[in-house]
């Protein structure tokens, strides 16, 4: 029997910032935190997740769990747009697997569904599920207590109260197996 060794995880700072992990965070070894990276306590960042916070602020909320193969950027500052756009996660969120998230803004207790795509300066207020798959395009706000889904994305219906419930349930969920990790 092979045995292969891990810990290939990258936490490496750039341009004279570190990243900041809060308490009792779980970065997988397959994982590459660079730069100006803040990830809240609980939070975990799953297999093969890039996050590169090397021209511009990247900031992760508590218990909130970035999952594999997913691409965390930002757009830095230049003539074109002067101040860039950071990348800011809040708490209690669950970024699904193979998600871009690039320039954007999400709010708490909110759900980005697989292999979507939220681009520069869209925000995504509280409580929002958006299905696996979607694009939300640059500068798009998405409302709370919403489903949307699509490319470009629309908003479906009201979410449920089940899926409001949902939200805390996921994050909870991720918290206890990331603890098993650690």
């Amino acid at each position: 029997m092979t045995v292969f060794q891990r810990n290939m995880m990258t936490i490496s700072a750039f341009r004279g910032h570190q990243p900041k992990l809060g308490k009792k965070v779980w970065i997988d070894d397959s994982a590459v935190v660079i730069g100006d990276v803040e990830i809240g306590d609980d939070s975990s960042v799953w297999p093969l997740v890039s996050i590169r916070g090397d021209m511009h602020q990247i900031r992760i909320g508590k218990r909130t769990s970035i999952q594999d193969n997913s691409c965390l950027h930002i757009t830095h500052a230049s003539e074109f747009k002067p101040e860039g756009h950071p990348l800011f996660i809040g708490d209690d969120v669950t970024i699904g697997h193979m998600v871009m998230l690039h320039g954007c803004t999400i709010g708490n207790q909110v759900l980005v569904g697989m292999s979507s795509t939220i681009l520069d300066g869209a925000v995504i207020e509280d409580q929002v599920v958006i299905g696996a798959g979607s694009l939300v395009p640059p500068g798009k706000r998405l409302e709370s207590g919403y489903l949307y889904y699509g490319s470009p994305v629309k908003q479906i219906r009201p979410l449920t109260a089940a899926e409001l419930d949902y939200f805390l349930y996921a994050c909870q969920n991720y918290v206890k197996l990331k603890d098993e990790y650690l």
